[in-house]
């Protein structure tokens, strides 16, 4: 495990993202596998209706078992989508099977953007969110643009609110042994690796 406590966030995300890229294929494949064993059973998983999720890339721990095996439940699968304006927003938006994506500037796979198919995130059952770093504590660490914090901000003004449950993805060897929280970071209910959970 990584201590945190001597690196800047910057330096802390560089070597982290580099470590899970520098995981191998077949590592890559056993840890999506994996993370599939701990989250497809679980009643979070199961009960929940409306899931948005994300496409791996930059070495993150791959949810596609995940997606797959809730479209074959009939679950509805959102994806994230850039807005062109502002260039800070971040929309869900429900994906159908044979929907073409397209590379985003961050050159990460997504929908066409049709606002007609965007639901707000408050009305989500369950977010999967792609980290960069956590604790044990439930502190994550994301790639610094800022976008799901945006998205969900409103968390901060209701503190009751209890949608979406937030679940942060990484594989084990993203986990530091303390993350200082900014003002601005939504907390997750936990975070699961391919080795377990946390928080």
């Amino acid at each position: 495990m990584l201590d945190a406590g001597t690196l800047s966030r910057p330096a802390l995300r560089r070597q982290l993202r580099q470590a899970r890229r520098d995981l191998s294929a077949l590592q890559q494949q056993r840890a999506a596998l994996a993370l599939f064993r701990q989250l497809a059973q679980h009643p979070l998983f199961r009960r929940a209706r409306h899931i948005a999720l994300y496409l791996a890339n930059d070495g993150e721990i791959d949810p596609r078992p995940l997606l797959q095996a809730a479209q074959r439940r009939g679950k509805a699968i959102y994806l994230p989508v850039l807005s062109a304006w502002p260039r800070t927003r971040m929309s869900f938006q429900r994906l159908h099977r044979h929907d073409r994506l397209a590379a985003n500037r961050f050159c990460i796979d997504e929908p066409r953007a049709n606002r007609a198919r965007q639901r707000p995130v408050w009305t989500l059952d369950l977010v999967l969110l792609p980290l960069v770093g956590f604790d044990e504590n439930g502190g994550r660490l994301g790639m610094g643009g800022g976008f799901y914090d945006r998205a969900l901000a409103y968390r901060h003004l209701r503190k009751n609110w209890h949608k979406p449950t937030l679940l942060g993805l990484a594989h084990e060897c993203q986990k530091v042994s303390r993350l200082e929280l900014a003002s601005w970071d939504v907390p997750v209910k936990a975070v699961v690796t391919d080795a377990g959970w946390y928080g």
